[in-house]
């Protein structure tokens, strides 16, 4: 599970990182103010969560056996894919319906941490 949640980040960073810099670069005035604003969110919550979604793959490497680790790195996944991807899709498209996928991922985030910190709980006992 560990050397799955490792490649997704990788995968998840080196985007973050191109789809930061194609915003950055290739984007400037391209986009309205406020749908840059919305892409901008999305570039940083797709980063943030890389670095967690790479934590639960290094205490995974530690903890193999321990699901609540899995549940959380299956948490940020899903997280990443509905909040930043919903962000991105709606900033390229303008469908403003789209905002409406975006808590989903915000959801997930949250339980994500929740099963961190569950987890961070347990092995303080």
């Amino acid at each position: 599970m560990a050397k799955y949640f490792l490649v997704i980040a990788a995968f998840s960073g080196l985007s973050s990182v191109a789809l930061g810099a194609f915003g950055a670069h290739a984007l400037k005035g391209k986009l309205a103010p406020d749908l840059m604003a919305v892409y901008q969110t999305a570039v940083q919550y797709h980063f943030y969560h890389t670095l967690s979604l790479l934590a639960v793959a290094m205490l995974l490497l530690q903890f193999p056996r321990h699901s609540v680790l899995a549940a959380s790195g299956g948490c940020f996944t899903v997280g990443l894919v509905l909040f930043c991807g919903s962000l991105y899709a709606l900033a390229f498209s303008g469908v403003r319906w789209l905002g409406a996928i975006t808590p989903l991922g915000g959801l997930a985030f949250m339980l994500g941490w929740l099963a961190l910190a569950w987890f961070g709980i347990k092995q303080a006992s």
